[in-house]
């Protein structure tokens, strides 16, 4: 019986033999180094093994026919083997690196992000408003940020040279045509905009996307909450006037609303203005915002609106007039936001958007009337599909529309009007390459068309980022970005072609352990630029688009937060050096609103026995031009320094309960900010002057704000 046995098993082996196949291979990463630990295994089946030391890999199996051999590793895109098993003998398997969102290399050349989702972000999220001085204005505080340049007596964003009117604002991709107050001269105006309703910024100081156009410096893009986490009440008692906020959420519907109610008046009575001005009606503003959104299984809808009103009354001091120059203004803004965001299979995203405003002003210089009305309009929509971890293409198209009039009204009867009209369609492509965790590139194109100016405009941009190492990368970006010439040139003139500017930037940041470094240089050059031959822009003036000038410098941004428990800390320098030769110039020189030197001092400090918050924030700027007409060199002169330390104080009366007060230039630094020169000379053949100084040195504020929610924790000490 043996002996049968015996033979059976050795007639048959070569059978037993052939029902067996044995795969193996070596599995190894671009460098050609083994992976250790790869799972190797056939489809469907339990067949497989794990890659030795060496990283090889063998087992047997009874499969037959085609079957797909898989390879998958930790840190590795999955990789497969598709062909006959028998084939699958002494394979030679190379991994790419699979692309790590959280710790690959990032683009990030010219761009600042707040947001909790934002790997590189140098601000938390909307912690820009905590700053000392800002007073709750996220533009005010973005101005202690590198690239900017210190303007007090303006309030708006000037970028790298760049004046204020080169920076576009857009909320959820969509463009804010007015993003900014009206104010009376030299003095400063603030973002329309409440802060708690966003859950991120970005501010871009150049090289930005080809997703965003007519914009020569900048943009800075505000994204609202998706879904709040849950609904609560706020409440606020100020110096300056109140405020109330609401958010109410419902299943996977929700709506937040925020009012405010500012009047100047009771603070000038107790504090007034220095005498270079006398106000008869201090500002005094009402404004409200609202979001809706409403999220579906693979869908999201925004609606925001926002509306405000204000008016003052103020008297001025000018050199060129005995009496104080009166000045009324009346201001009626409405804006109105709707974006909806579709989820498709297979990667794709469609997102939708339209923007309406409507801006109208009335304003009352000495015996002169002037109104004017404002509606614009943007239509957008973008398609986004992710191929892969390591490509994605972003593309879409947008309208805008603008329909501006306005007219002056003389004290005999005489009226003048002007108005504009303009269609401007665009299209824009971006593809991000991600070669590895170590390199990526971004390229895109922007065409646009002006029906106004019969001009067609193509935007190269490109940027790509290198990994240095696993705290630190480098980013090169350059760009082509066109602006269409502002409405009070193109409304007497409508022959001008579209500005010009072309960035080059060169970046480094480093972040690491609550500490974060960015290091920035840039320069900028500008062609076509509007240019008119009388003292200011007027009907009879003669435009070209002969004007022309550089920018560059460098950035320098340093943030901790780790180093020393419960202190928060930032610090930015900005080098400017900027010529250009544009609107009235008598040769290329520096604008009055580059300063060549900014720096700034953030800090916040949480001190745990007195429940407080202490801040303090110093800027300084050096010397602005100007042009002394009493000199025969074309704005060769500057202004002295510019310093201020402001400080505040947070005090949690209870968890929900704050008591706010802060000091805005608490050392009462005397600030000019330029000169007034007379029209015409004395008997001595000299053109006099006065000082250009803010209304009020210092400024005081205190505040109570009080929030009731759900989880009786949430306040409002990040919004302060």
């Amino acid at each position: 019986m043996l002996k049968l046995a015996t033979t059976l098993i050795l007639v048959l082996s070569p059978f037993l033999a052939i029902s067996q196949s044995l795969i193996s291979g070596t599995v190894v990463n671009e460098k050609g180094k083994p992976i250790i630990g790869a799972n190797v295994y056939l489809d469907g089946t339990y067949d497989g093994a794990s890659t030795n030391e060496k990283g090889k890999f063998s087992f047997e199996t009874t499969e037959k026919g085609s079957l797909m051999l898989v390879i998958s590793a930790l840190s590795y895109e999955t990789h497969y083997e598709m062909g006959t098993v028998s084939y699958y003998k002494n394979l030679n398997i190379k991994m790419r690196e699979a692309i790590n969102e959280l710790t690959g290399v990032t683009l990030t050349a010219g761009s600042f992000k707040a947001g909790d989702n934002s790997k590189v972000a140098v601000l938390k999220p909307l912690d820009v408003v905590t700053t000392a001085g800002a007073l709750g204005d996220f533009v005010a505080a973005l101005q202690t940020l590198p690239g900017t340049s210190t303007v007090s007596e303006d309030g708006r964003l000037f970028v790298r040279g760049g004046s204020a009117g080169e920076t576009q604002v857009f909320i959820d991709g969509l463009r804010v045509f007015q993003p900014f107050n009206a104010t009376a001269n030299n003095i400063p105006t603030r973002g329309r905009f409440s802060p708690f309703l966003f859950k991120g910024i970005t501010f871009s100081t150049g090289g930005y996307s080809a997703e965003y156009g007519q914009a020569l410096s900048s943009v800075l893009l505000l994204n609202t909450e998706d879904m709040p986490k849950q609904e609560k009440t706020d409440i606020s008692l100020m110096s300056v006037g109140g405020g109330l906020g609401h958010t109410e959420i419902w299943g996977n519907q929700s709506l937040s609303f925020n009012t405010s109610y500012i009047n100047l008046a009771p603070y000038q009575s107790l504090i007034p203005a220095n005498q270079a001005a006398r106000w008869n009606k201090p500002y005094e503003s009402i404004a409200g915002e609202a979001v809706f959104r409403s999220k579906g299984e693979k869908s999201i809808f925004k609606l925001y609106t926002g509306f405000n009103h204000s008016n003052l009354d103020i008297e001025q001091e000018d050199i060129n007039y005995e009496e104080y120059v009166p000045f009324q203004l009346k201001n009626n803004n409405l804006y109105v936001n709707s974006s909806y965001k579709h989820f498709l299979d297979n990667e794709w995203t469609i997102t939708s958007g339209a923007s309406i405003s409507s801006d109208k002003n009335k304003i009352g210089i000495l015996t002169d009337k002037i109104s004017t009305q404002e509606t614009a309009a943007h239509l957008k929509m973008k398609v986004k599909k992710t191929f892969s971890s390591r490509f994605s293409l972003n593309f879409g198209a947008e309208h805008f529309s603008t329909n501006y009039e306005d007219s002056l009204t003389q004290e005999n009867g005489t009226i003048f009007k002007s108005a504009l009209q303009d269609n401007l369609s665009g299209a824009f492509s971006e593809g991000d390459i991600f070669f590895s965790n170590k390199f990526a590139i971004k390229v895109g194109a922007r065409a646009e068309y002006s029906q106004v100016l019969k001009d067609v405009t193509i935007s190269p941009r490109v940027s790509l980022a290198y990994k240095s190492s696993n705290t630190g990368q480098f980013s090169l970006a350059y760009g082509d970005f066109y602006q269409n010439p502002q409405t009070n040139f193109l409304k007497f003139d409508t022959s001008l072609k579209s500005e010009k500017t072309a960035h080059y930037i060169l970046n480094y940041q480093y972040v690491k352990d609550g500490k974060t470094l960015r290091a920035e240089g840039y320069y900028k050059k500008y062609k076509n630029l509007v240019k008119y031959d009388t003292d200011m822009a007027l009907f009879d003036s003669n435009y070209t688009n002969l004007g022309s000038g550089y920018a560059t410098g460098m950035d320098v941004f340093w943030r901790d937060n780790k180093s020393i428990k419960n202190l928060d800390y930032w610090v930015s320098y900005s080098y400017l050096n900027t010529k250009r030769d544009y609107l009235n110039f008598e040769a290329k020189a520096t604008p009055n609103f580059a300063p060549n030197h900014n720096l700034s001092l953030v800090t916040k400090y949480w001190i745990e026995d007195w429940r407080s918050q202490v801040g303090a924030s110093y800027t300084f700027a050096s010397g602005r031009p100007y042009d002394n007409p009493n000199s025969s060199n074309f704005l060769a002169e500057k202004t002295k320094s510019y310093n201020n330390v402001s400080v505040n104080w947070a005090y949690l009366i209870s968890p929900q309960k704050i008591l706010y007060v802060s000091v805005n230039n608490a050392l009462g630094f005397n600030n000019i900010s330029g000169y007034q020169y007379a029209n015409t000379p004395d008997v001595n053949g000299t053109f006099n002057r006065r000082s250009i100084r803010p209304t009020a040195d210092t400024f005081f504020f205190v505040g109570f704000f009080w929030t009731i929610s759900t989880d009786k924790k949430s306040n409002q000490l990040d919004n302060l």
